[in-house]
């Protein structure tokens, strides 16, 4: 069984997520999208809305499920047999970052391979970090989030 982790704070999910683990689906038997806890970080929304979010966002597609990890990626890929990360790529700045992350995770993850995908021209500009931006700023966050995606008050 080929199966994927497509990793991510996910803080939201943008159409840009959506749009990348759609477009894997004919690659792999299972996707995984795999919210990492980092307690370090500071999220906007909590870990059970954006996993209730993925799991709305994806509740179409029996191929694709959602977990939680903490700590180092390879190692939750490995902990599930997984042997290929999905990586989106925006921008060159987004291809140097991630590259130097696949080759560190190829190492530490035994072999595991990042799958890169380029964004559509649509979804290039969109970001969780823009997104969160907008709703802390009052804006209207909605043309850049899955349709089934709703926020509440903040």
């Amino acid at each position: 069984m080929k199966i994927a982790v497509f990793p991510a704070s996910f803080d939201p999910i943008t159409k840009g997520h959506e749009e990348i683990a759609r477009r894997a689906l004919p690659l792999f038997d299972k996707i995984i999208m795999a919210i990492g806890v980092n307690s370090q970080k500071k999220t906007l929304f909590s870990l059970t809305q954006r996993k209730k979010w993925l799991e709305i966002v994806f509740e179409d597609e029996p191929k694709i499920v959602v977990d939680t990890f903490e700590n180092l990626t390879a190692d939750y890929c490995k902990a599930i047999g997984a042997k290929y990360l999905i990586r989106g790529l925006r921008n060159a700045s987004d291809f140097d970052y991630e590259k130097t992350i696949s080759q560190l995770n190829h190492i530490i993850g035994d072999g595991i391979e990042t799958i890169f995908f380029i964004s559509l021209p649509e979804y290039s500009h969109i970001s969780s970090t823009i997104v969160r931006e907008i709703i802390k700023g009052g804006g209207d966050a909605s043309p850049f989030v899955p349709s089934k995606v709703k926020f509440d008050a903040l």
